[in-house]
């Protein structure tokens, strides 16, 4: 089948849809990788079921000629190995988009797909067993098609799949290869020649990128900022930055362990960091909720340590593979009392990197725990980014006291009572130091005191420091029209849906500006100026109460300007939808 006219493509969406193991991921990976070569920005995210194995699962890509942080609202080609893939994903292709269908079980259900759309029925499945004896390589197959399809060469198509599957040996590739051969076959069969197929890809201007997850690039940064022991517990979606971290950490001195649970490795986290060690532990929710009284007793001991809470959908168990943002509340306020901690909110793979270096130093000057509140599809979604520079990266400890500053002191107090709140300290096993940890209310040795006043005054000590490292506290990053009446704000996933959508809501004629705070808790002034400024401010987030704009008015914010769009689905914002709702709220105030 030859379409009528050639598409020029400068933003493609694509969904390949199947069942779990039928390789959609690998679809997507080595188109994304193909792309990335031509120079196009990329983003990648998966959608798969909350269970261990099987089950539907979609990978899905965006490919633009300019950077942005999201999915897109369409999708030009679905490749569907299922009729579940068809009925589950056939309303999101657009009026003139592409299905390619495995009919290998039968036709494609009827109305699950655009009247306008193009829809190639091929067995994939039975074409990969009658030529390859397994339909494990239908995706090699779907690859090639896929490849004539958006006008690659072949050349580049066997380039990416020969890197791709190298690692499995020589057979693995060129059984891969041969596999991709048939998929020239099968275009050629709907008229898609090399380069005659119905796209043609924009030229765009290739500069050196990275392709990187949240998850990876905290642990980059973590690692870059001199962190060497981590301590974690496997849970969905934060087990990437165990599992990165035990693979590099070891190379450069340091450590990273799995503990059997996830008081365990808060535990040892804080153990590591009372060695002068920086120590980081990860978890989501419900790990994050385990981890509450170590929290809180790094707050009151005084302790440095790294947080890192990829927020998925709750309560309890809920959804672990789908994106939420509903544990902010949790880390502002969560475990018992009152102590100092700072929450820092990334936006995407670059805020990941250097807010986890920011992490890494506020924990030693705080001498308390940092958070930092990821979120599903910020750290296990795939986003090009430009290279990260190490050679920036600069480390500060803090009051630490070497064995020299040790000797030149008549006594040392753990605790002792400073104008910033912050004691110097000297880890335990520094010459002529001496430190006394407990969980306990304590003076400024560290030995236990209930006494009333010795309680008000260590408490206000340690909440002293806050105002001591608000200075240093991460700024946010602002955009869009500074003077504008309305304004959005929005952390994590939220980042680059609002920076699209304020361009489309300006191209519509409604000016707002944007802020996304890099900084949650406390709440900087800045935030809190910014929403005075405005009219109105649209806080999109993804939970059902509103955590952050709670945050944002208990800390100053007025509240009459403040206005919610909320989503808590399981699925992201689309930069569409956004602008829809905004401008829906917008004319129910006129």
């Amino acid at each position: 089948m030859t379409l009528a006219t050639t598409r020029l493509v400068d933003d493609l969406g694509v969904l390949v849809a199947g069942q779990g193991g039928d390789g959609s991921l690998t679809v997507v990976n080595l188109l994304g990788t193909l792309l990335g070569r031509r120079g196009f920005h990329t983003y990648t995210a998966r959608e798969v079921a909350s269970r261990t194995k099987g089950g539907h699962a979609a990978a899905l890509m965006r490919a633009t000629s300019v950077a942005r942080g999201c999915l897109g609202d369409r999708v030009d080609l679905l490749v569907a190995f299922d009729e579940e893939a068809v009925e589950r994903a056939g309303h999101r292709l657009a009026d003139d988009g592409i299905a390619v269908f495995d009919s290998s079980a039968g036709a494609r259900p009827d109305g699950s797909l655009p009247v306008g759309a193009t829809v190639l029925e091929v067995p994939l499945a039975r074409i990969a067993v009658r030529s390859h004896r397994r339909d494990l390589f239908k995706n090699s197959v779907a690859f090639g098609l896929v490849a004539r399809i958006v006008g690659v060469s072949d050349d580049e198509a066997a380039g990416i799949l020969r890197e791709r599957f190298r690692r499995l040996g020589d057979a693995a590739v060129r059984s891969n290869l041969r596999a991709l051969e048939t998929g020239f076959e099968v275009a050629e069969l709907h008229g898609f020649g090399q380069g005659a197929g119905p796209w043609r890809l924009a030229p765009v201007e290739r500069t050196e990128r990275i392709l990187i997850t949240g998850n990876e690039a905290i642990s980059l940064g973590f690692l870059a900022a001199g962190g060497r022991f981590f301590a974690g517990y496997p849970i969905t979606p934060a087990t990437e930055i165990l599992t990165w971290l035990q693979a590099h950490l070891p190379a450069f001195g340091g450590l990273a362990v799995q503990a059997e649970d996830e008081l365990s490795a808060v535990n040892l986290a804080i153990g590591a960091a009372m060695t002068g060690t920086r120590a980081m532990t990860a978890s989501s929710g419900p790990g994050i909720a385990l981890m509450q009284e170590g929290v809180s007793h790094a707050g009151s001991a005084e302790i440095p340590l790294v947080i890192v809470d990829c927020q998925r959908s709750g309560p309890s168990t809920g959804m672990p593979t789908k994106p939420e943002q509903g544990d902010l509340a949790m880390l502002a306020h969560g475990s018992t009392g009152d102590f100092p901690r700072v929450v820092l909110s990334p936006g995407d793979a670059a805020d990941c990197f250097s807010l986890a270096i920011d992490a890494t130093n506020l924990a030693q000057e705080l001498q308390g725990p940092v958070y930092i509140a990821l979120d599903q599809a910020l750290g296990q979604d795939s986003a090009t980014s430009e290279p990260f520079d190490l050679a920036v990266v600069t480390t500060t400890s803090g009051k630490r006291l070497s064995a020299h500053d040790v000797e030149g002191l008549r006594e040392l107090r753990r605790y002792v009572l400073t104008d910033d709140g912050v004691s110097p300290w000297a880890p335990p096993g520094t010459p002529g130091g001496m430190t006394l940890v407990t969980g306990n209310e304590h003076n400024e040795w560290g030995l236990v005191s209930t006494a009333p006043g010795n309680r008000v005054t260590m408490m206000d000590k340690r909440m002293r420091k806050l105002d001591t490292v608000r200075d240093r506290l991460p700024g946010g990053r602002a955009w869009g029209e500074p003077a504008a009446a309305i304004g959005l704000l929005g952390v994590g996933m939220t980042t680059g849906v609002i920076g699209e959508a304020a361009q489309r809501l300006a191209a519509a004629g409604v000016p707002v500006a944007c802020l996304q705070p890099r900084t949650v808790w406390p709440v900087p002034e800045e935030t809190l100026e910014f929403i005075r400024a405005r009219e109105r401010v649209y806080v999109v987030e993804h939970n059902a109460e509103g955590q952050l704009a709670q945050l944002l008015a208990a800390s100053g914010a007025p509240r009459e300007r403040l206005r919610s769009i909320l989503k808590y689905d399981g699925t992201p914002l689309r930069p569409g939808e956004l602008v829809g709702r905004i401008l829906a709220a917008e004319e129910n105030t006129r």
